[in-house]
């Protein structure tokens, strides 16, 4: 006899986000390179000083892909929005991340900010001059500001027994262009929220037919390359800066309750170190030859820890593995695909 339903999927897979605007600076893109360990081993690294540095006269500097994986960091408050959704935060585990890129981000734009000034001019404190004013002007400047404007739906739900998973998908528009920048998709397991299927068969629902979602298969034999890279001690403090507060990452009471020995490292910066190495290794340090980026969370990563990331070229695509060093553990699997490949390699 099924379970009676916490929740009525249709009204969850038919929930219509309010658009959002995500708002960010020059500063931020490099904020966020930093936070994923850019220049790290080297402060003038050749591929990765552009990232935070205008180098050779280059008018702004460049962003690296996985930057858009910010543009969803307001997950939890869109999650809390749906109607008879109800879950336990504290019980939330990001699963998956996919990322299209459509265009290479900028690193800014120009905004026109009106501003309106009052002036008044108290009476003068000259007994042959007595008078009171008051003036008002608009005018306009420019920041440089990048405004985009995010559409958020639910791409898929899925009854997994004693937990659910709920699939959100964003797509970020430039807002003065309207022209589509990018797409995340993010796979939240939420435990404690399943058993809500109306039949013996457990409830899914996807947007995606089976075969335009991305399959791959770790290889076992030797990587075309591998990047070994420790993270610092404070890597989560750094790349917490980017937007994603959650004290799990930089409180050690709300890190022990979870049950960790510590605060652990953010699962999308370690998607940035590994997508970085590709860069790095395979595109040569060319970032607007990703595609698309597929990550699997596996495991937890402790700031200072040593991550490895193994690559294996197929055709277009780099299937992609990242272990931890110290507890020879798999923290992340996936795949990247590129628009060509480096006629270097």
């Amino acid at each position: 006899m099924a379970a009676k339903p916490a929740f009525d999927p249709q009204l969850i897979i038919s929930h219509e986000f309010p658009q959002s605007t995500y708002t960010y600076t020059e500063r931020d893109a490099a904020l966020y390179a930093l936070g994923i360990g850019a220049c790290s081993k080297d402060a003038v690294d050749d591929k990765e000083l552009k990232y935070v540095y205008h180098e050779d006269g280059q008018q702004s500097i460049e962003v690296l892909p996985t930057f858009a994986a910010l543009f969803s960091n307001g997950l939890m408050s869109s999650l809390a929005e749906i109607q008879g959704f109800e879950f336990d935060p504290r019980l939330l585990l990001h699963g998956q991340q996919h990322i299209e890129i459509y265009k290479p981000l900028p690193s800014n734009g120009c905004v026109r900010l009106l501003i309106t000034l009052v002036l008044d001019c108290p009476p003068s404190a000259y007994s042959f001059i007595v008078f009171s004013a008051s003036l008002t002007c608009s005018v306009f400047i420019s920041t440089l500001l990048m405004q985009l404007v995010n559409k958020a739906s639910v791409a898929g739900l899925h009854d997994k027994g004693k937990a659910a998973v709920i699939e959100i998908e964003i797509l970020s528009y430039e807002k003065e262009s309207g022209v589509l920048l990018c797409m995340n998709r993010s796979a939240v397991y939420l435990r404690g929220a399943g058993g809500f299927s109306q039949s013996s068969q457990p409830y899914s629902y996807t947007k995606y037919p089976s075969n335009q979602t991305v399959a791959y298969k770790i290889p076992k034999s030797q990587p075309f390359s591998v990047v070994e890279e420790c993270t610092q001690p404070a890597q989560a403090l750094l790349y917490r800066l980017s937007g994603d507060y959650n004290p799990l990452h930089s409180d050690p009471m709300i890190a022990e309750t979870a049950g960790f020995s510590r605060p652990i490292l953010h699962g999308l910066c370690t998607l940035g170190f590994a997508v970085r190495a590709i860069i790095k290794n395979i595109c040569r340090g060319d970032q607007n030859m990703i595609k698309n980026i597929s990550g699997r969370f596996l495991l937890h990563v402790y700031p200072g820890e040593t991550l490895i990331t193994e690559m294996w070229l197929d055709g277009l695509r780099v299937l992609y593995q990242v272990k931890v060093k110290e507890r020879n553990r798999a923290v992340l699997s996936g795949v990247v695909t590129l628009n060509r490949l480096s006629s270097s390699l």
